[in-house]
């Protein structure tokens, strides 16, 4: 069948440093500022706080290696989704496509919008979330969640414009954050306090829960796994969106090449500042400051250590320029995979056309729509810790999808090949087996609520494909 050629296409105007600056943009959010408090709450130790971010980097770092194989054989708009539905079927990459809008991206674009919001408070405390602008009883709408909505707006109407805009402020943005977070590092080590540092790493390797009245809990073998899994909830949230350039290879220069070196690049550069990041608070601040932390602004009273009562200034600003190119990169990627979907016909069929400059406009304004009900609802962050457990999943689908297409597809082309093949994504598959066991032993709700989340999709996926006929069926992208 002929295509019409007077249809607008994707644009390839996304280079490898564009998609290296669009993955380490889209990791660093706000969970890095954050998180720590926690990790720290469960693993109670220095060295354990340390190793949790060093595995859920080699993690991440791996997935990412084994990922550019698939994504050098799929060089299209979509990214996993399309992984997904090559390995196995549609209707797994259907599930994996309704979670993403219904909450793994969706929800994380809501949650980096308020982590903006709180931190712009800094600044102009009349946007703070403590000022309620309405309260209807059952819900409370803060100034901070009008903030975050008006960002969303913001962002996602830029990137209605066409991909030029949007790749210029995630370039821009994310070399100034990463700027900033190495300086924030370098001025770090210059300002430790020996005392401190002796004392955070004399029993760097005790593991047990550290309260945040001081009081320790003692675990036992099994307790201290879960402790580490539940602690790997926030680091790995914090590290995700990696895969966000295989979503937009329809858009890159040479995507068969640069989507899997973005994902290299760019998750090495994140990792690196992850942990240098974590050894400095372990330098200038106690275990115990880490794990009582105002709202589990660690970076924040690390800064006022470092930089003195300009501190809490310096890293709120920072904060703003970390997520405001973090959701600038996630709103840009994310509608490239309802895009993807509409093609196939399990998706609203507006979401598959592609507006004058080249991009899916619907699927932008339906995602910012849903992100801003997950602002107002203010259960954002619950529903990322549910879905922790679900994005894992969805990560070990895929890397398995490699040994399966391996085989399906022996003889065809794979311009890159997975680093370590089979080794690498045999140990990420394991120790993702190893993370979801663990949470459902000792975590349940989350993996419960998660699949969920998960299930609801079957049922919308069947009445999608009945009331796509034949006739209307779409071809396979090309």
């Amino acid at each position: 069948m002929l295509k019409d050629t007077a249809q607008p296409k994707l644009k390839h105007e996304l280079s490898l440093l564009d998609g290296t600056m669009l993955v380490s943009g889209s990791m660093i959010g706000s969970g890095i500022f954050i998180v720590s408090a926690d990790i720290t709450r469960n693993v109670g130790s220095a060295g354990w706080l340390i190793a949790v971010w060093i595995i859920t980097g080699f993690m991440t770092l791996t997935a990412a290696l084994s990922y550019g194989e698939l994504s050098a054989m799929f060089p299209k708009a979509g990214g996993q989704y399309v992984y997904l539905k090559e390995a196995y079927n549609k209707l797994i990459a259907f599930l994996y496509g309704w979670s993403f809008f219904a909450v793994i991206q969706t929800g994380t674009i809501a949650a980096v919008g308020v982590a903006f919001s709180k931190f712009t408070a800094y600044m102009i405390p009349a946007v703070s979330e403590d000022n309620i602008l309405f309260d209807a009883g059952f819900t409370k709408i803060s100034a901070a969640q009008v903030v975050s909505i008006v960002l969303i707006v913001l962002l996602t109407y830029i990137n209605t414009r066409g991909v030029k805009g949007g790749k210029l402020i995630q370039t821009t943005f994310t070399m100034t954050k990463l700027i900033s977070l190495f300086g924030l590092i370098g001025f770090g080590f210059l300002a430790f306090k020996g005392d401190i540092w002796t004392a955070n790493w004399t029993n760097a390797w005790d593991l047990h829960n550290l309260n945040k009245d001081g009081s320790v809990t003692a675990l036992t073998a099994g307790t201290a796994l879960g402790a580490i899994a539940a602690a790997m909830v926030g680091s790995i949230f914090s590290s995700d969106a990696w895969n966000s350039v295989t979503f937009v290879a329809g858009e890159m220069k040479n995507p068969k090449r640069d989507v899997a070196l973005s994902m290299m690049f760019g998750t090495i550069i994140v990792t690196l500042i992850y942990v240098l990041a974590n050894v400095v608070y372990t330098g200038v601040l106690s275990l115990h400051e880490i794990t009582i932390a105002d709202k589990d602004r660690v970076a924040v009273a690390a800064s006022h250590v470092i930089f003195g009562n300009v501190g809490t200034y310096i890293i709120a600003v920072m904060i703003m320029i970390s997520t405001f190119g973090c959701n600038n990169g996630l709103i840009l990627s994310g509608a490239r995979v309802y895009y993807t979907m509409a093609k196939d016909g399990v998706f609203f069929k507006k979401t598959g056309t592609l507006n004058r400059y080249g991009v899916p406009q619907f699927g932008l304004w339906i995602q910012a729509g849903v992100a801003s009900l997950l602002c107002l609802s203010g259960r954002y962050g619950d529903l990322l810790d549910m879905i922790s457990f679900v994005v894992v999943i969805f990560y070990m689908l895929t890397i398995a999808g490699i040994f399966i297409l391996r085989a399906k597809r022996p003889d065809a082309e794979r311009p890159y090949k997975a680093i370590g093949y089979p080794i690498l994504p045999a140990i990420y598959i394991v120790m993702g087996i190893a993370f979801c066991i663990l949470l459902c032993i000792y975590k349940w709700q989350y993996p419960v609520y998660g699949l969920v989340i998960v299930l609801v999709g079957i049922p919308l996926y069947y009445i999608s494909q009945r009331n796509v006929t034949h006739e209307d069926k779409p071809e396979v992208l090309s």
